[in-house]
């Protein structure tokens, strides 16, 4: 049994050592509106248009105006919805 669990372990590592450096993952282009969370997003878009704001170190997209109003309202009640962390550099934006 001890031997089994030997070879297991040399040929995971062996395995580990041919897989290579893990790849940096891609950054989402897509993203579930925080007020209306059934509806999806294109990032691009939603910056270009301004319907994003940033809240707690988060930075939170929307599929409207109004959603975006909505959030500006009660930015707590839509906290829990989906997000992206804000790099440390960003600044200038609506911070609560």
């Amino acid at each position: 049994m001890k031997k089994s669990i030997a070879i297991l372990i040399a040929v995971a590592t062996v395995a580990a050592s041919f897989a290579g450096p893990a790849k940096p993952k891609a950054a989402a282009t897509s993203i579930h509106c925080a007020v209306m969370t059934k509806d999806s997003v294109q990032i691009a878009e939603a910056t270009k248009s301004k319907h994003f704001q940033d809240y707690k170190g988060r930075r939170y997209y929307f599929c409207c105006p109004v959603c975006t109003e909505a959030f500006s309202k009660n930015p707590a009640k839509y906290a829990k919805n989906a997000s992206v962390v804000l790099p440390h550099k960003v600044v200038g934006h609506t911070s609560h």
